[in-house]
């Protein structure tokens, strides 16, 4: 089979949920699929992140010269693999156009760029973002992610919750999506020396033990929950949020300000491995997840788990997470204080944790995803 796969995300610089997938992905699809000629097709922004392929994988650069280039390439990037004579295109990232005679695959990461466009610039004000580039953006990727999916063969998605979004909201035959469920990134992973934690910990001014919760993700009803814990348990611990963002909402920082919190912009991934395993418990109350990868890696380094029951959340962490409403304040606090006040059940978490984490992994994504081709090819 020759197979040809959009890998830009990898030449970009990107970080994010679905920078790990495309990487991981077809980092352990190159591994498992060596009887197959892969074509990857990069673009000449920055280096591509995968270095020492083995020979049945080459790599096209596409030029890279403005932001110009990327939109040039997602319209015709068809060309280069018609010339490849490809069996199977597959674009990891919502969005793709193959060439004539070739099989389209299709990873809807974000189904939420099907929504409505109405309620997705809607959605925009919501957040504070709403501009004329942002807005041209999501109008963009919405009619792109839209025009991919009336051409592709075959869709492949993270979650039983995502496939059902997309089949809703993408007019879609459900025999048509298959899931190739995502898996803890290979860099995250469980740190027990204690001197290297502490010298993590010295050097981000973390002194007393913390709570772990992603700064974008619902910090509101975080903060709600906290002020709603015993005094004495807020004077032993803190908040620390992360984000790969410096725009969150003002509650963040108005609690950093307050003394009772931390904000950590894009941390290292070893720092990141740390925070997680370090953490007394990672509340992660997301309104929506198509996966919820954050989950998987704080259970992947120990972090015992309290999280919203929307999306996709419930799906990934079955029993070994507590799982609360995302606007439950008094429910979250309530979670919060028993596995804050009892050893014994935040063990039964991180032991819970641990054992899920391991039913998911890169070979088993990467296996899905070879399905998916010999699907779209039997589809002919």
């Amino acid at each position: 089979m020759r197979i040809g796969i959009d890998v830009r995300y990898l030449s970009h610089g990107l970080v994010g949920g679905l920078h790990q997938y495309v990487l991981n992905t077809v980092a352990a699809l190159i591994d498992l699929a060596r009887e197959h000629q892969i074509f990857l097709y990069a673009d000449t922004k920055r280096p591509l992140e995968l270095p020492s392929l083995p020979d049945n994988v080459t790599v096209r650069y596409l030029p890279y010269r403005s932001p110009i280039s990327s939109l040039y390439h997602d319209l015709f990037m068809w060309r280069q693999m018609a010339r490849d004579r490809l069996d199977v295109a597959h674009f990891p990232a919502n969005y793709g156009f193959g060439p004539a005679g070739a099989h389209a695959v299709v990873t809807i990461q974000d189904w939420m760029n099907l929504l409505p466009l109405g309620e997705i610039i809607h959605g925009l004000s919501s957040s504070n973002s709403r501009n004329l580039r942002s807005m041209a953006m999501v109008t963009y990727l919405h009619n792109s992610t839209r025009a991919a999916l009336r051409r592709a063969d075959l869709i492949l998605t993270v979650s039983a919750y995502s496939a059902r979004e997309v089949a809703r909201y993408g007019h879609l035959d459900p025999r048509k999506i298959m899931l190739a469920p995502s898996a803890c990134p290979a860099d995250i992973h469980r740190i027990q020396n204690v001197e290297e934690m502490e010298e993590v910990r010295r050097r981000l001014g973390l002194e007393r033990p913390f709570i772990l919760a992603e700064a974008i993700k619902n910090p509101g009803v975080v903060l709600k929950a906290w002020q709603l814990l015993p005094s004495d348990v807020r004077e032993r611990y803190a908040i620390v949020f992360f984000s790969r963002s410096a725009q969150v909402l003002p509650v963040v920082h108005e609690a950093v300000a307050a003394g009772y919190a931390h904000f950590l912009v894009r941390p290292q991934r070893h720092d990141l491995c740390a925070l997680y395993s370090a953490a007394a418990v990672f509340v992660f109350p997301s309104w929506i997840e198509g996966f919820g990868l954050p989950v998987l890696e704080a259970m992947t380094c120990g972090a015992p788990v309290i999280a919203s029951d929307r999306g996709a959340l419930p799906e990934v962490a079955r029993d070994a997470a507590y799982m609360v409403d995302a606007e439950d304040a008094q429910g979250l606090a309530d979670r919060m204080q028993r596995v804050l006040s009892h050893a014994d059940e935040a063990q039964r978490l991180r032991a819970l944790g641990f054992a899920r984490a391991a039913h998911f992994s890169w070979r088993n994504t990467a296996q899905c995803t070879l399905d998916a081709y010999n699907r779209a090819l039997e589809l002919t």
